[in-house]
C-alpha cells in the first residue's frame, strides 16, 4: 500500500505542527463568543495571516480553521447550512498560506452534544454530522485529518468510522484527558486509546486540557499501550486571569524544553494547543529539529560503515597494549579521569595548571570535550597534545561528527595518532542549534557508531576507500552512553551497536541516580567492555537545576535537587555537591571500571576533592 503524505513525512523525521488558532484570534480582538470558523468567510485575510505566521515559524503542517465547523456547533450561530462552504473555504485559505512542502491537516473536533448513552443525541446523527464535515474537508483537498480534543472515546470512534466511510485520508486521532490521565468519565488514557479502531488511524495522541508536564506522563502511558506513532499537542500551561484577560503562562523556551522531552521519550508528532503562538512553535522547531537530526544522523556514504564487515581485518593491538590508560582498564584497575574544557581563546596557561594538578594527584587521564553544548573553543586535539607534552599525563580526546565530514574525521584520527595521542572517545555531538551558533551547519556524516567503525578500521590499517596502509593506528576507542536515557531500549540497542562496531570502553553521562546506573549495567551485563561512570559535582542549586532541565539526557532526582536547594550559602552548596558525588562513587564503585569526574566551571579542585585527592578550603 502506498504511503500517504503523513506517513511519508513520519518516515523521515519527527513532525512539528502549528499552535492555537483561537488564542491568536482572541489576541487580535475577536470575541471569545464569536464563531471562529465563520471567519473563514468574513475575514479570510486574518486567518491566512495566522497560518502564515505558523508556516514562518517552521511548522510541518497547519490545521484548517475548522475545529468547530460541524453542523451542530454552527447551528448555534445560525450557520448549519454553511458547513460545506466554511470547510471548503478554510482549506482554500490554508493552501494559499502554505508552500507545497507544508501539509494541510483538516481539523475536526467533537460536536459538544450529549450523545447516547450519556445523553439523548442519537449516534446516527453524530455519524452523519461528522460525515458531512469530513467529506467537505476531503473534497477540498486536505492532506490528512486530525480529529482532536475528544473527551469521549466513543465519539472519537464514531468520527473515525465516519471518516473512513467518506474518504481514505490518513487520520491523527486525539483524546483530551485531565492531569490524572483520565477521560471525562474516568477511563485512563491507555485503556481509552485501545477502544479506538486503531487499524484505521495513522497516529494517536493527546491535545488540549493540560500543560506539557502532565502530557509527558500521558505520553508514557500511550507508548506502553500502542505501537502507533504518538502525537502531543499540549496547552501552554493552565490559563490565568490577568487584567481581565485569560493568559497562558508557559514561555516559548519552556514549551521547547518539553518538546525536547517529548521527542526523547518517543513522540513522533509534536504541536501546540490553547495558548501556544508562533513564537512557541518557532522555539519548539529549533529545539526538536536539532535533536532529531543528531539522533537520526546517518552516513551519506553507506560504504564507510560496510568497510570491515565483509573484509577480513588484520589483527590489531588489544586495549591493554595501546596506552597506559588502556592497560589499566584491561588489567581491571580502577581508573580516574577529570574533564577539562579547552579555552575559548589561545592561552593555555590555565589548562596547563589544572592538568598539572591532576597529574600530581595521580589522575590517569584528562578528558577533553569537543565543542560541548555546540560551543566554539580551541581544538581539543591541540589542547590534548600540548597537555601531554607539557604535563606528562595522558588525555582522552572527544571527537564528534557534528563539525567534520567523514574525510575530515579520518584525517584527524590519523593525525591524532601521528602526533602521539592514543585515546579517543567517539560521540555524535550536540547539534549547533543547541549552542551559541544556531545557524552553523551541522555535518553528521557519521554518528558515533559510524565513527567507532571508522577508527577500528584505521586500527587495522584500512582507510575509507578500503586501502591498506602501514603502520596501523593504535587508538583506544571509547564511546558515550546514557544509563538514564528516556528511551532506554533504544539507548541499549545503540550501545550494543557501538560495541559491535569496535568500542573498547564506555564513559556514561553524569549519573545522579544509582538505580538507573545499576539497571543499565544489569541489562547490559553481557557486554564485556569496561564502563566508567560519569560524575558531576554540583557547585550550586542553579547548576543542579540547569543540569536537570537544560542538558539533554541528564536526569537529576528530586531529592538531590532538594539537597542542593537547602544549601545555606555558596560554600555549603559546593560541599553538598561534593558529598553527593562522593556518595555516588561509594555506592557504585564496585560495579564500574572507574570514574570520569567533571570540573564544574573549570574548578579542578572540586573534581579532585570528589576523588579524595585534595581538600576544598
Amino acid at each position: 500500500m502506498q504511503q500517504g503524505p503523513l506517513q511519508k513525512l513520519l518516515s523521515q523525521r519527527v513532525i512539528i505542527g502549528d499552535g492555537a488558532m483561537g488564542t491568536m484570534l482572541y489576541s487580535q480582538g475577536v470575541f471569545v463568543n464569536s464563531c471562529f470558523d465563520e471567519l473563514n468567510l468574513s475575514n479570510p485575510v486574518l486567518i491566512k495571516k495566522i497560518h502564515q505566521q505558523y508556516v514562518e515559524a517552521g511548522a510541518d503542517f497547519i490545521e484548517t480553521n475548522t475545529f468547530g465547523a460541524n453542523e451542530c456547533k454552527l447551528a448555534r450561530f445560525g450557520l448549519a447550512d454553511k458547513v460545506e462552504l466554511i470547510n471548503t473555504k478554510a482549506v482554500q485559505i490554508a493552501r494559499e498560506a502554505a508552500p507545497s512542502t507544508v501539509l494541510i491537516a483538516g481539523a475536526a473536533g467533537p460536536l459538544d452534544m450529549e450523545i447516547e448513552p450519556y445523553g439523548s443525541f442519537a449516534l446516527q446523527k453524530v455519524k452523519d454530522a461528522f460525515k458531512r464535515q469530513i467529506s467537505s474537508l476531503a473534497k477540498a483537498g486536505v492532506d490528512f485529518l486530525i480529529l482532536e480534543t475528544f473527551v469521549l472515546p466513543e465519539e472519537l470512534c464514531i468520527a473515525i468510522e465516519a471518516a473512513r466511510s467518506v474518504c481514505d485520508l490518513e487520520i491523527i486521532a486525539q483524546l483530551t484527558v485531565d492531569s490524572q490521565q483520565e477521560t471525562k468519565y474516568g477511563q485512563r488514557v491507555d485503556e481509552a486509546i485501545l477502544t479506538l479502531p486503531l487499524e484505521h488511524v495513522t497516529a494517536v495522541g493527546l491535545n488540549c486540557s493540560v500543560g506539557p508536564s502532565a502530557m509527558l506522563a500521558g505520553l508514557e502511558l500511550l507508548l506502553e499501550a500502542t505501537d502507533k506513532p504518538v502525537s502531543l499537542q499540549p496547552n501552554a500551561g493552565m490559563p490565568r486571569q490577568v487584567d481581565g484577560r485569560m493568559v497562558y503562562m508557559c514561555t516559548p523556551e519552556y514549551m521547547a524544553e518539553y518538546a525536547k522531552r517529548f521527542f526523547e521519550k518517543g513522540a513522533r508528532i509534536i504541536a501546540g494547543c490553547c495558548g501556544t503562538e508562533p513564537q512557541h512553535i518557532k522555539q519548539m522547531v529549533k529545539a526538536v529539529r536539532a535533536l532529531d537530526k543528531a539522533v537520526t544522523a546517518k552516513p551519506k556514504s553507506p560504504s564507510v560503515l560496510s568497510v570491515g564487515r565483509e573484509t577480513s581485518l588484520p589483527p590489531t593491538k588489544s586495549l591493554g597494549q595501546k596506552s597506559k590508560f588502556g592497560h589499566k582498564l584491561a588489567s581491571r584497575q580502577k581508573v580516574t579521569t577529570v574533564e577539562i574544557v579547552p579555552p575559548r581563546g589561545v592561552d593555555l596557561t590555565a589548562i596547563y595548571q589544572k592538568a598539572q594538578l591532576c597529574a600530581k594527584a595521580g589522575v590517569d587521564a584528562i578528558n577533553i570535550p569537543d565543542g560541548p553544548r555546540a560551543s566554539s573553543r580551541l581544538s581539543p586535539m591541540v589542547a590534548a597534545i600540548k597537555i601531554e607534552q607539557t604535563c606528562g599525563i595522558e588525555t582522552i580526546v572527544h571527537v564528534c561528527g557534528r563539525d567534520r565530514n567523514l574525510i575530515g574525521i579520518q584525517a584527524d584520527m590519523l593525525g591524532a595518532y601521528a602526533i602521539g595521542l592514543r585515546n579517543v572517545l567517539a560521540i555524535t555531538g550536540d547539534p549547533p542549534k543547541l549552542g551559541e551558533y544556531p545557524d552553523a551547519t551541522a555535518v553528521f556524516d557519521l554518528d558515533s557508531i559510524g565513527m567507532v567503525r571508522l577508527i577500528r578500521n584505521l586500527n587495522a590499517g584500512i582507510d575509507l576507500g578500503a586501502n591498506r596502509f602501514s603502520p596501523q593506528v593504535e587508538l583506544t576507542i571509547g564511546v558515550g552512553v546514557n544509563p538514564a536515557a528516556v528511551d532506554l531500549k533504544r539507548e541499549v540497542e545503540r550501545y550494543r551497536a557501538k560495541i559491535d562496531a569496535g568500542a573498547e570502553y564506555a564513559i556514561t553521562q553524569p549519573v545522579f541516580d544509582r538505580d538507573c546506573l545499576e539497571r543499565f549495567l544489569e541489562i547490559t551485563s553481557d557486554c564485556k567492555i569496561p564502563v566508567i561512570a560519569g560524575i558531576w559535582p554540583f557547585a550550586s542549586f542553579k547548576n543542579a537545576e540547569f543540569m536537570a532541565n537544560e542538558v539533554p539526557g541528564v536526569v537529576v532526582p528530586s531529592n538531590i535537587l532538594e539537597r542542593m536547594r537547602g544549601a545555606s550559602d555558596r560554600n555549603d552548596a559546593v560541599k553538598t555537591g561534593i558529598d553527593i558525588a562522593k556518595e555516588m562513587i561509594d555506592s557504585v564503585g564496585d560495579k564500574v571500571a572507574g570514574f570520569a569526574v567533571s570540573a564544574p566551571f573549570g574548578n579542578v579542585g572540586i573534581a579532585l576533592a570528589v576523588l579524595g585527592k585534595s581538600e576544598i578550603t
